[in-house]
């Protein structure tokens, strides 16, 4: 196992395999700027460059800028191969007497500059995202959520197994964990099945992966899957607050809408693609025959990532994790997730983000929404005492996803934090 000579703690979700990509600020550095996660510190990138840091990287010296920037679009569109690089150079920047110690190792005025601790930084979403689409390829939930609503014979859409199924999200709406999200109201039925105007009573989870997309196509040039990988970035975790109530109502005849707009979370740092790459592993097998443009000689195109889902109810002491599951849930790969939404010639732009849909296990106990963990509200949970079905006011919840490797070392993604402030009163906004 390579070492380091940063002392990383043995569960840090940032240790030396990883690398990811972040946006701060901290004290003394008030403008946003590029940084990478290391253990429990954060590298300033923007005066780890200003500093010669990228002295030994040749590749990068033309774009020393793009760590300047307040998020990582400039960074993410030098593409693959220049991300490979950056990452593959800090990892030897912090190896333990590697080639480039001088730098830091031996740079104690630099440490002291560029190194700070992560619980002293603030993040920001680490991408200007242009356009959002959730995709719904974890089957597992598909069919559960079937079931509940069709009856196990009819759980599956025709198509499901013939295409990823998904739909347009609202990118203003994508916020950065941490960020509060407060209870939207929006139009529900009533127990005499009568719409009324009332805030959300059935305020639910979805513990999902995103991708964020590194390089666009032409309007009318769909992107073939076998060049669909150059065109992923890296991966978050994403929780997709959903109105259960309001979906319930508003969802027929085109699908999602005002249950699905008022926030969805994300992880704060970036774990690059190349950084996955150890982790690959075979998703769920598709028993349909498959369209040539979606058919993969990708035999592992999903990732081992251990997921979790922790609850912490309004006035607990603690959080309780109440559902466990993996990234290899899924039906549909990300390539493949990209490849279908250009298929007709869409046009995709550095910072888009294209999330998973709700990647629930096959077994009780790893179901990725509330909706499901109480069987469509009907059975509700204990946590340390407390009933829920859906959320309350002030609940908290907490996404986890990591990976290790044979020696143990933790590729994980950081924290993807929600807590749930009441509805406005009369569903107006204070001025």
């Amino acid at each position: 196992m390579t070492e380091s000579w940063l002392d990383i703690p043995t569960e840090s979700d940032f240790s030396l395999i990883n690398i990811p990509f972040g946006i701060i600020t901290y004290a003394g550095a008030s403008a946003p700027r590029v940084a990478v996660a290391i253990g429990d510190k954060a590298l300033d990138l923007a005066i780890f460059s200003a500093s010669k840091g990228f002295l030994g990287l040749p590749a990068i010296q033309p774009y020393l800028h793009v760590f300047h920037e307040p998020t990582l679009n400039a960074f993410a569109a030098l593409g693959r191969p220049v991300h490979r690089q950056v990452r593959e150079y800090l990892q030897k920047v912090f190896t333990k007497n590697g080639p480039y110690r001088q730098l830091l190792e031996d740079n104690k005025e630099l440490r002291n500059t560029s190194l700070t601790d992560l619980t002293a930084v603030q993040t920001y979403l680490p991408m200007h995202i242009g356009d959002y689409t959730d995709f719904y390829v974890g089957k597992h939930h598909a069919y559960n959520v079937g079931v509940l609503f069709r009856g196990p014979a009819n759980a599956l859409q025709p198509n499901y197994t013939h295409l990823p199924v998904g739909y347009h999200g609202r990118a203003s709406s994508v916020v950065v964990s941490g960020t509060p999200v407060r209870r939207p109201w929006g139009q529900i039925l009533n127990a005499d099945k009568a719409p009324i105007y009332s805030p959300s009573k059935r305020l639910d989870i979805e513990l999902e992966l995103g991708a964020f997309v590194c390089k666009g196509n032409r309007l009318g040039a769909p992107v073939s899957l076998t060049k669909a990988e150059d065109y992923l970035f890296g991966y978050v975790l994403l929780n997709d607050w959903s109105a259960r109530d309001v979906q319930a109502w508003e969802y027929v005849p085109l699908g999602p809408f005002n249950a699905k707009n008022f926030a969805s979370t994300i992880s704060a740092w970036v774990v690059l693609a190349d950084a996955l790459e150890p982790f690959r592993a075979e998703g769920i097998p598709n028993e349909s025959e498959t369209q040539s443009y979606l058919k993969s000689d990708v035999k592992k195109a999903m990732f081992d990532i251990d997921l979790e889902v922790s609850l912490q109810p309004n006035g607990a002491p603690s959080g309780t994790v109440i559902s466990r599951s993996n990234g290899c849930n899924l039906l549909w790969s990300f390539p493949q997730m990209l490849t279908h939404h250009t298929v007709g010639g869409c046009p995709m732009n550095v910072g888009d983000l294209l999330g998973s849909g709700t990647i629930s296990g096959p077994d009780s106990g790893t179901e990725g929404s509330l909706l499901e963990l109480t069987n469509g509200g009907c059975k509700p949970f204990d946590i340390a005492g407390v009933k829920r079905t859906f959320l309350e006011d002030g609940d908290e919840v907490v996404l986890r996803g990591w990976c290790k490797d044979s020696t143990g070392q933790r590729l994980g993604f950081g924290e993807c934090r929600g807590q749930i402030l009441e509805a406005w009163e009369n569903g107006v906004a204070p001025e």
